[in-house]
């Protein structure tokens, strides 16, 4: 399993709006995707605005492929969600789960 992490930081008038813009346009465009399996969205104001942390959990980097395009790191974050944006990571961070426990 992997877990794609990406960071951004909205303006705070925004952050609902990006909220639900992964609600109904991201997650469910994802889920469709074979290999996919959960996403967390994670926000915490900070001095610039609101950051979100997006982890979401795939099956495989081929998986990741499927959405992100041949460079699986390269963040995506359409025009219309950018100007949302106060800054965001171009590209996301990729962890193999090495461990877990209850």
């Amino acid at each position: 399993m992997i877990l794609r992490h990406w960071k951004g930081i909205t303006r705070v008038e925004e952050a609902d709006n990006y909220t639900l813009y992964l609600e109904n346009e991201t997650f469910p465009q994802v889920s469709t995707i074979e290999g996919f399996v959960e996403a967390k969205i994670l926000k915490r104001n900070v001095e610039q605005g609101v950051e979100f942390l997006i982890i979401s959990t795939w099956e495989s980097i081929a998986s990741i492929k499927q959405f992100a395009g041949d460079v699986a790191e390269k963040a995506v974050v359409p025009p219309h969600v950018q100007a949302m944006m106060v800054t965001f990571d171009d590209f996301a961070t990729h962890y193999e789960i090495a461990q877990t426990y209850p």
